[in-house]
């Protein structure tokens, strides 16, 4: 049951991490040039495949020019 409700966290943050890249009009590409993270990583946090780390949301607020409480209310 836990699983489920980590995998459903991880899915939810994705898709607000997918709203706000895509508000600011980012390819995934571009959003990687931006913080350094690989596009395909980024494409993977979306998708809710992958847990990440504080550094990581850090990062992925710099690359949307936003600050990480913003990532994390959703």
């Amino acid at each position: 049951m836990k699983e489920v409700i980590d995998r459903s966290f991880l899915k939810s943050f994705g898709t607000h991490l997918y709203q706000l890249r895509m508000s600011k009009g980012l390819s995934y590409r571009k959003m990687a040039q931006n913080c350094h993270i690989d596009h395909a990583d980024i494409k993977k946090y979306e998708k809710g495949e992958t847990n990440i780390t504080l550094l990581t949301l850090k990062e992925l607020a710099k690359g949307l020019g936003l600050e990480a409480k913003d990532l994390i209310n959703f």
